[in-house]
């Protein structure tokens, strides 16, 4: 099952990247670099600042980077491959620890219904499990975007994190799927991607610019099953810093939801 979800993303990178230029709908990242990048302004500052300490004080003493992106519009890309390509490109976490997490926001706005999704580095995948990311998206996300309370839905949902990533608690380990088959069709996939990139040319635009135990709710799903499970036996966010630097490819991993 996750060979064929991981393939069907790969396809619509590669769709992507063919037809419309999938890579320059990409924001490049702020700058001054940061790990809050809120080109919405769906937070104020005094919270965008709050998150941002709360983040890179765990970037600091773990090497694992956590960042929230909000976006206006996926530009009609479903929001998995969009997040796997910000991965990509971003080059979030570091890299050989492919230790990086995404957390990408749209905001209900004309183009239609809020949607998020949590993307999570190779390296972060067994500690942050696509069944721990849907339960984050159905418990704590979801149910503060819908009264508006962004800064408490995220604020929640990345001190959950921080805790899956410490180890304060190991969600669901993932079986070992794919075999030989589906490791070969991945990076067939992959290279045809890489090649259409190469012949389109071109890069991004460039857009201006912890407490208590885990809840019950979460724990109680560790040994339920897996949702959107888009792992590969070699993805990473890769690179290092905060603006990104380093080479690796971006596994997929994670799970989304919409509001």
């Amino acid at each position: 099952m996750s060979s064929l979800k991981k393939i069907g993303l790969l396809l619509l990178m590669v769709l992507g990247v063919g037809s419309i230029s999938f890579a320059q709908t990409i924001p490049s990242p702020m700058s001054p670099p940061r790990l809050v990048n809120d080109f919405t302004s769906l937070l104020s500052q005094q919270e965008q600042a709050q998150l941002e300490q709360k983040l890179r004080n765990y970037a600091d003493t773990t090497s694992t980077q956590i960042y929230i992106v909000t976006v206006n519009s996926f530009d009609g890309q479903d929001k998995a491959a969009y997040a796997a390509m910000m991965g990509e490109q971003w080059k979030i976490g570091q890299k050989g620890k492919n230790n990086g997490i995404l957390l990408l926001i749209k905001p209900t706005n004309n183009e239609g219904k809020g949607e998020v999704f949590i993307a999570t580095g190779y390296g972060m995948e067994e500690k942050v499990t696509d069944a721990m990311s849907r339960r984050i998206i159905e418990k704590q996300i979801l149910p503060a975007f819908r009264s508006n309370q962004f800064y408490s839905g995220l604020d929640a949902a990345t001190t959950t994190i921080i805790k899956l990533s410490s180890g304060t608690y190991k969600g669901d380990k993932k079986g070992k799927e794919g075999g030989v088959f589906g490791g070969i069709l991945f990076f067939g996939l992959l290279a045809l991607m890489l090649f259409l990139a190469s012949r389109r040319g071109g890069g991004g635009k460039t857009y201006s610019s912890t407490g208590s135990s885990l809840p019950f709710w979460l724990m109680a799903g560790a040994a339920g099953s897996s949702f959107g499970n888009f792992s590969s036996g070699g993805g990473s966010f890769g690179g290092g810093g905060f603006s990104g630097g380093g080479g690796g490819s971006f596994g997929g991993g994670g799970a989304g939801g919409s509001w």
